[in-house]
């Protein structure tokens, strides 16, 4: 005979609990962890008092994400939103604070393959020429784009490099990605050349008398935020005329695309990129078929 679901915790605490474990389990990074608490309170919100979470029914998570989708909320977030609500109710079942699994059978919205912005490989040679390295801050940011081009660093990545984590003579620098998961990525030449006169003049320009542990800081000499390079590189494209849609993930999405177009194999970049599904890293090709098409159309006599 099946033992009775625990009872009497508050959807509050339920929600703690399974942060708690995805914490000490996954170990999922901050913003992840804060994404799947907001995606929780706002279903409980929907519920509604009269409803704990831990006594939904199949039919009440069906009309949330109907109510979702009738308020224009776009699909890859109502499957993400479902996505939070598989794992957190599997976890109550672990929990023994429910017997059956709400989200059974139900099914995520159609998806359409989404493909990144990118920039052709003249507007990054562009973009990366944009600062004015006689300037710290312009050296900051030169160094901190072809760092990002050479390597394909997630923004957040990026601003949370510590100076340890550099390995100049050995031409690489080691990441800590998502999940704690880290990864060896080489620099490449121009992107160690413009590190070594960072690191030697602008840097401790901005730093004056300051101390930080983080390779890339702010006029301030603390660390730098993504929204501050996200600012930075919307500024240069502006002035230089760019007028794509950009994200903070631009010269990633342009890195892991100019890498397929020049040859490179899936499973590499996937490495390189630090994915741990293979899947992850397919969407690239999709990118990288469309710019085919668009050559082939462009020199083919009968294109």
């Amino acid at each position: 005979m099946a033992s009775e679901p625990h009872r009497g915790q508050s959807g509050g605490e339920l929600v703690e609990r399974f942060l708690d474990r995805l914490w000490l389990e996954a170990g999922l990074s901050d913003n992840t962890l804060a994404a799947y608490g907001r995606d929780l309170r706002r279903f409980a919100e929907w519920l509604g008092e009269g409803t704990p979470l831990d006594q939904v029914r199949r039919e009440q998570v069906l009309g949330f994400m109907a109510m979702q989708m009738r308020s224009g909320v776009k699909p890859r977030t109502i499957a993400r939103q479902l996505s939070t609500l598989r794992r957190f109710y599997r976890h109550l079942l672990d929990e023994g604070c429910l017997r059956e699994d709400p989200c059974r059978e139900v099914e995520p919205p159609r998806l359409d393959a989404r493909l990144p912005d990118t920039l052709t490989e003249a507007e990054v040679e562009a973009l990366l020429n944009a600062p004015d390295p006689g300037d710290p801050l312009g050296m900051r940011d030169r160094t901190m784009l072809e760092v990002m081009y050479a390597t394909g660093l997630r923004v957040s990545e990026l601003v949370g490099l510590p100076l340890g984590r550099l390995r100049q003579d050995a031409g690489y620098v080691m990441v800590t990605g998502k999940g704690g998961k880290q990864r060896l990525v080489p620099l490449g030449e121009e992107a160690l050349g413009w590190l070594g006169r960072y690191l030697d003049h602008a840097r401790p320009a901005l730093l004056e008398t300051r101390a930080s542990d983080r390779v890339f800081v702010s006029r301030r000499g603390g660390g730098l935020t993504r929204q501050a390079v996200w600012y930075r590189i919307r500024k240069y494209a502006r002035e230089l005329g760019i007028d794509k849609p950009l994200s903070p993930h631009t010269l990633r999405h342009s890195f892991a695309t100019h890498l397929l177009n020049h040859g490179m194999d899936l499973r590499s970049l996937q490495m390189l990129l630090g994915h741990s599904d293979l899947s992850t890293t397919q969407i690239y090709t999709h990118v990288a078929r469309e710019r085919l098409k668009s050559l082939h159309a462009s020199h083919h006599p009968r294109g």
